[in-house]
């Protein structure tokens, strides 16, 4: 794999890491920062109200994206391989791909199809970033899985690295 792409992957698992972290530390800021981290406006009144889908949400994609990092640093080759590596890093890609390129356009065609999944009618700084970041991330990911070796059962231990493919 070439290293240019070993980085990458570790960035996009340093970057899911962070994400995580964050979504934990919503959970920590309360309503306020359910609304200021872009949370459809409903689970920002549920939070406001004790209810516990806002926290078990945050929660649930903490974890998924834990789940995320994992699985970018073991295509970088930092960690055993993964089951079922290729297929969640594609997969993956895909998702976040589709995600930060379609984000924008369907807003500005379609916008009440997207306010119905995420409370956003207009282009904002909250939904390029993040349409950005998940293109950023999907690129990553999607170069690791076309990368990644089918199975890696040798390291070599000067780098503790997976052998190139």
């Amino acid at each position: 794999m070439p290293l240019f792409v070993q980085r990458y992957l570790l960035a996009v698992g340093c970057a899911a890491l962070a994400g995580a972290a964050l979504h934990i530390a919503i959970l920590f800021g309360g309503p306020e920062w359910y609304a200021t981290f872009g949370a459809p406006q409903r689970l920002v009144e549920m939070a406001r109200a004790g209810s516990l889908r806002p926290a078990i949400s945050c929660i649930l994609i903490a974890a998924g994206l834990c789940v995320l990092a994992a699985y970018a640093f073991s295509g970088a080759g930092r960690l055993r391989h993964l089951p079922l590596l290729r297929p969640v890093l594609a997969a993956s890609a895909v998702v976040l791909t589709l995600r930060g390129a379609l984000f924008i356009p369907l807003i500005l065609w379609n916008p009440a199809t997207l306010a119905r999944i995420c409370d956003c009618r207009s282009v904002d700084f909250f939904i390029v970033s993040t349409s950005l970041l998940c293109l950023a991330l999907g690129i990553g990911l999607g170069l690791g899985a076309w990368s990644v070796p089918e199975s890696r059962t040798t390291r070599d231990p000067s780098t503790n690295l997976a052998p190139n493919a």
